[in-house]
């Protein structure tokens, strides 16, 4: 047997074999853990987020900052933010527009559908470039949001390109490039690009109203469609913002008449008040009416007041003496009639009425606003609402 100082030449040559494989290991292990150091962005470059709701559309801004780093003058219109589309020298993009930003993509993200300047662009995650101009920039949102900048830049992949007009007039130079929201509305806001002395706004605008029948739609067909709260909710909300009045009606019907529907004060009013705006007065009235028959004393004193704010005191009047038939010598009953009465001028009769509510005052809050109610009307004044 072939030795070599007591070992087998067969198993020094196994030992041989496991110390490079060892080597190679630990070799291998080693250059991963190099790769994955974390270091800062290089460059003097900051990395940046913005998030804004508009109405239920959430918007998501990520970009890497650049510095003006003293080059105030010579930013716009040179290597470092180019005119127009330029072939870089690198990448596979022939003509490639600003990055909008420095190193990776500036991106945006849509969380419903939006309108750019007044053009549809659909949800999703957009790399955003900037065609800049002397006087005007080419906004562009591209498909490919996972490229490095421009260099790989593809016309194709454009999703939507607006043209705005840029200001150069920001009193103090902006270090560090920016991305703002500003003029929120409940449907909309303008986002701005802002570096050195320029600004690039844009406005961004959603169809709230769609956005939120669409997903009451979704919701009512789930769990929530089992409660006649969710279909008064859903019915009041298009009610307020005057949208979508004849499926609002439906609903309200649902919130009614269906196997979990509730016939009440509140469920009758919203289908009267729906019935009125589409100009289907009978039918309003008739439902308005049922609604009296189920009112308690404070829900006809409250509805009796919104009429007053409505500027229709002859209609609060009505359904103030209705509660007074419905529900008699109590406080809020004459409370409703001494407003009543001063909001139709009948000032002697509402001095009357509420220095009987006064005697009926349930507490020292009401007796003190009562108090003062008597000394207004007793100087001959209107109670103001």
């Amino acid at each position: 047997m072939n030795t070599f100082f007591g070992y087998s030449l067969t198993k020094l040559f196994a030992m041989k074999q496991l110390s490079t494989l060892v080597f190679l290991f630990l070799s291998i292990a080693f250059t991963n853990a190099q790769a994955t150091l974390s270091l800062p962005a290089g460059g003097g470059n900051i990395k940046s987020g913005a998030y804004r709701q508009i109405g239920v559309t959430d918007i998501k801004i990520s970009w890497n900052a650049p510095g003006v780093k003293g080059r105030e003058g010579k930013i716009w219109g040179t290597p470092v933010v180019h005119y127009g589309f330029q072939n870089l020298g690198f990448g596979t993009a022939k003509e490639s527009p600003w990055r909008a930003g420095a190193n990776e993509n500036t991106t945006m993200w849509f969380g419903t559908d939006v309108t750019i300047e007044g053009k549809p662009l659909a949800a999703g995650k957009y790399g955003f470039f900037v065609a800049v101009y002397p006087d005007s920039c080419t906004l562009i949102f591209s498909k490919n949001s996972s490229a490095w900048g421009s260099f790989f830049y593809n016309p194709d992949e454009d999703a939507l390109r607006v043209t705005v007009r840029q200001k150069k007039d920001l009193p103090e130079s902006q270090e560090w490039l920016s991305y703002s929201f500003s003029e929120q509305a409940a449907n909309s806001a303008v986002i701005t690009l802002n570096w050195e002395h320029w600004s690039i706004p844009f406005k961004v605008e959603t169809d709230v109203n769609k956005l939120v029948v669409d997903k009451i739609r979704s919701e009512l067909q789930g769990d929530k469609g089992f409660y006649y709260e969710n279909w008064f909710a859903a019915a009041q909300f298009c009610l307020q913002k005057e949208y979508n009045l004849e499926e609002a009606l439906a609903w309200s019907d649902n919130a009614i008449s269906s196997f979990f529907g509730v016939e009440n004060f509140n469920t009758y009013m919203l289908k009267s008040n729906i019935l009125t705006k589409l100009g289907r007065t009978e039918e309003a009235e008739t439902a308005s009416k049922k609604a009296m028959e189920r009112g308690s004393v404070f829900e006809l004193h409250q509805y009796g007041r919104q009429l007053i704010a409505q500027k229709q005191p002859e209609k609060a009047m009505e359904i103030f003496a209705l509660n007074q038939t419905r529900h008699g010598d109590t406080w809020p009953v004459h409370v409703g009639l001494m407003r009543g009465y001063s909001a139709n001028g009948n000032i002697k009769k509402a001095l009357e009425h509420a220095k009987i509510a006064l005697k009926q005052a349930p507490d020292d809050l009401n007796r003190t606003n009562l108090e003062s109610a008597v000394k207004t009307l007793s100087e001959g004044k209107a109670i103001v609402q």
